[in-house]
């Protein structure tokens, strides 16, 4: 079994047997956009943009500041190739700390389009906006077949590059810089707004969504109030809004990047290292953290100035829609039947093991027939997944906005029989099934995809293959069951969200 880190590492690396259209046979196609014009690729009646620059290069000067324009072009630039990953420590496809890139899949015509802006996950240390399930032709193609949604996918700086305050290390003119990533997301979705319109897409039907750290930072941006006029939808699964410092646990969290940098960086200067030294150093750092997932965004007094679930309860999504959900059994693609490991850990997301403890306690009274090994598949799965959803679905819904809960329950098979585990949920919702997948899978496929297509073009939830679907009752809990078939249940988890009444709250 796969530790998290490794899992969330990895897994978008294998999710899918896709493969990208080849170019052979596709046809140019050249878009004049305010930034300039770009030539791409029409590929089964969809127009692919790749390797779309929406910031300046965060390199040299620029390592650990805040993303700035980008400088506009005038001549054609290609858009046919995707551009590098952000750096990271997985090596298995082209990085670069020149990153700051997105890719569009739009439907043929004038539009107007809905627009979907895609985070990638992956711990905020990993992923990639390129990964093959993200391929965007089943959301943009027009006709009986597609959505004819424009599709694009963001990258953003990943680890110390955009998740660590270096003002600790490098002075008060770095205060802020665990912010980057978000920052970085606020510049794409800024770009989105000044030129989707070139390509048919609407930029004020923009919804943002995410899975897995994507969906954590949807709904941290959903508590910024200078983004909150670059989207007007939210989707996210598998997140919350949990991953967050205050500014002083954020500075000492850099302090420990900073000890380790001092012993392994030979003396030179941080912001004129080798990208790959400072990835070794990251990896150090965490694996010696005595917390999980060190790096995250804080509460810096300027881009974020409270917790994002006060800021939601506030009214800072006002008027917006949000679907949000999760899957039954998240934590089984990291937890194994190895208590001897789990112990010392339990790869907790957000609790320490000692604050934990009367939780994993309580869990076996609750659930007494469940195994060790699926008590902490639940019990964890809540910790990092189930309850931070329920706050972010709560803190919108509480505010007369419009929202729907969904949690997958679909069985899965092989490894994970039985289990509806982490990442799952892609599969369906971008219907990016195998042909050989079963019958039944494919079904759920057909319904999930229509559903968030609904959803991203602002029509109501229910769709065939599902009941009517409600939105959330704070005080019912109304959760969509997706499966085959699906069902709406109250309360489905009551007993067990109970046992985390003053836990995870913000």
């Amino acid at each position: 079994m796969l530790t998290r880190r490794e899992f969330v590492q990895q897994a978008t690396l294998a999710i899918s047997g896709l493969r990208y259209a080849a170019a052979q046979g596709a046809n140019e196609v050249v878009v004049k956009t305010p930034s300039g014009p770009l030539r791409g690729l029409q590929i089964e009646g969809v127009r692919v943009f790749r390797g779309v620059p929406f910031a300046q290069p965060p390199v040299g000067d620029l390592r650990f500041r805040a993303p700035q324009p980008v400088t506009p072009w005038k001549q054609i630039r290609n858009a046919t190739e995707f551009a590098a990953s952000a750096y990271q420590q997985d090596k298995s496809h082209p990085q670069s700390e020149d990153c700051l890139y997105l890719n569009i899949w739009a439907p043929q015509g004038a539009g107007p389009f809905p627009v979907y802006v895609w985070i990638h996950g992956g711990g905020f240390t990993g992923g990639r906006s390129f990964d093959p399930m993200f391929d965007g032709t089943n959301f943009a193609r027009n006709g009986n077949s597609g959505s004819g949604i424009i599709v694009i996918t963001v990258a953003y700086r990943l680890g110390v590059f955009g998740f660590l305050d270096l003002e600790p290390l490098l002075g008060s003119s770095y205060r802020g810089s665990a912010n980057n990533a978000l920052r970085d997301l606020i510049a794409s979705l800024t770009w989105v707004k000044q030129n989707v319109a070139a390509f048919g897409g609407d930029p004020n039907k923009v919804t943002i969504g995410g899975e897995s750290a994507g969906a954590k930072l949807t709904c941290l941006l959903m508590g910024v109030p200078s983004a909150t006029g670059l989207f007007h939808q939210m989707i996210s699964e598998s997140g919350g809004a949990e991953r967050i410092w205050p500014k002083n646990r954020a500075d000492q969290i850099a302090d420990e990047f900073g000890a380790v940098w001092k012993s392994v960086g030979g003396g030179v200067a941080l912001t004129k290292a080798a990208p790959g030294e400072l990835i070794v150093a990251q990896e150090r750092m965490i694996r010696t953290s005595p917390v999980h997932f060190p790096l995250r965004v804080e509460i810096d007094g300027d881009l974020i100035q409270q917790t994002p679930l006060a800021a939601i309860r506030g009214g800072s999504t006002r008027g917006k829609r949000l679907l949000i959900g999760t899957n039954r059994d998240e934590s089984a693609s990291f937890i194994g039947t190895h208590p001897a490991k789990d112990a010392g850990s339990q790869d907790l997301g957000n609790l320490t093991v000692e604050k934990f403890h009367p939780i994993d306690e309580a869990y076996k009274k609750l659930y007494p027939n469940l195994s060790p090994e699926m008590r902490r598949i639940r019990s964890v799965t809540a910790e990092e997944y189930w309850v931070p959803t329920m706050r972010v679905a709560e803190a919108h819904a509480g505010g007369g906005n419009e929202t729907y809960l969904y949690r997958l329950d679909f069985p899965g098979e092989g490894n994970y029989a039985g289990l509806a585990f982490h990442s799952y949920d892609l599969r369906f919702a971008w219907n990016h099934l195998p042909p050989e997948a079963a019958a039944n899978a494919k079904t759920l496929a057909g319904t999930m995809h229509a559903a968030w297509t609904a959803f991203l073009k602002g029509e109501a939830m229910p769709v065939p293959g599902t009941p009517a679907w409600p939105t959330f009752d704070t005080g019912k809990q109304t959760t969509m069951i997706l499966d085959v078939p699906s069902h709406v249940a109250q309360r489905p988890q009551a007993d067990e969200l109970a046992l985390w009444n003053g836990l995870l709250t913000q």
